[in-house]
C-alpha cells in the first residue's frame, strides 16, 4: 500500500496493507466458506489481524514511522510469528505450503520487478490453477493502489477476463473498480471470448451494465438467447451476431 493523497497519515497505510495482505491471506489459506468463497473463523480473523501488526512491528512499520526506510517482511516473518501466538498453530501449519513447500518461491520474497514503464504487462497463463487466484488478487490490488496514489489517465485492459469471474473475491474487485475508475481517471476494458462468463456472474452482469461502450462479436446459438435478453437486441441483430464473420 502506498499513500493516495496528501496528508495522508502512516498510520492509514499501515491499516490498509494489514486489509489487503489479509484478504490475500483468506485465498491462500482460509477454509471454504461457499462456492469459490475462502474465509477466517472469526477468531481465525482475529488473530490474523494481531499477527500482521506484530509482523509489521518487528520491522519497525508502526504509526508514525518513515515509509519509505523500511525493510518489507515477507511471509515467513508472518509465519514465525504466528507460530508464537497461541492458536496460532494450525494457521501456521497451512501457511509453510507457501514458504517451506511447493510454493515457497511464490509469495515469500520482495518483489524483484521493475514497474515503473509506460505500458505494463502481467500475465499469469504459467501459473498452476491453484496460484492463479492469489495472482491475480495482488495484481489487481497493486493496481488499485497505483490508480489511487498518482491521479493521472491511464488505461486497463483486461484480456481473458473470465478468469476473474471464476473467484468471487476478483469478481467483486473488478466490479467496485469499474464503478470507481472514472473518478481516478481510468478505463477499464475487460475482453473475452463468451459474454455469458461475465453474463453468469452477478458482478460480471454489472460490470457489463456499467460499461460505457460494449462491442460484441459472433455469438455461438447456445448462447446468444442470454445475450439478447441482456442487450435487448431486436431479431436482426440477433441473426447479424449468429451469421457475422467476425
Amino acid at each position: 500500500p502506498r499513500a493516495t493523497g496528501k496528508d495522508v497519515k502512516s498510520t492509514d497505510i499501515i491499516r490498509s496493507g494489514v486489509i489487503s495482505v489479509k484478504g490475500l491471506l483468506k485465498i491462500m489459506i482460509g477454509t471454504p466458506i461457499k462456492e469459490n468463497v475462502k474465509g477466517f473463523t472469526p477468531q481465525e480473523d482475529s488473530l490474523v489481524d494481531r499477527a500482521l501488526l506484530e509482523t509489521y512491528a518487528k520491522k519497525d512499520i508502526v504509526p508514525g514511522c518513515d515509509l519509505t526506510k523500511i525493510e518489507s517482511p515477507t511471509m515467513s516473518d508472518f509465519q514465525e510469528v504466528l507460530e508464537g501466538m497461541e492458536g496460532g498453530a494450525d494457521l501456521a501449519e497451512r501457511l509453510k505450503k507457501y514458504t517451506v513447500g511447493t510454493f515457497s518461491g511464490f509469495l515469500n520474497q520482495p518483489t524483484n520487478v521493475e514497474m515503473d514503464n509506460p505500458l505494463v504487462t502481467f500475465s499469469v497463463r504459467d501459473l498452476e490453477d491453484e496460484l492463479r487466484p492469489m495472482a491475480i488478487y495482488t495484481i489487481v490490488n497493486y493496481i488499485w493502489n497505483v490508480v489511487r496514489a498518482e491521479l493521472k489517465k491511464r488505461i486497463l485492459l483486461i484480456d481473458e477476463a473470465w478468469w476473474l469471474m471464476q473467484n468471487e473475491d476478483s469478481a467483486k474487485f473488478i466490479f467496485a473498480l469499474v464503478k470507481r475508475c472514472r473518478k481516478y481517471y481510468l478505463g477499464v476494458t475487460t475482453v473475452t471470448q463468451d459474454v455469458n462468463d461475465f453474463l453468469n456472474s452477478p458482478y460480471g452482469r454489472g460490470i457489463v451494465t456499467n460499461s460505457a461502450l460494449q462491442l460484441l462479436l459472433r455469438q455461438s446459438p447456445a448462447g446468444v438467447k442470454s445475450v439478447v435478453d441482456t442487450f435487448m437486441l431486436t431479431e436482426g441483430e440477433k441473426y447479424l451476431l449468429l451469421e457475422c464473420g467476425l
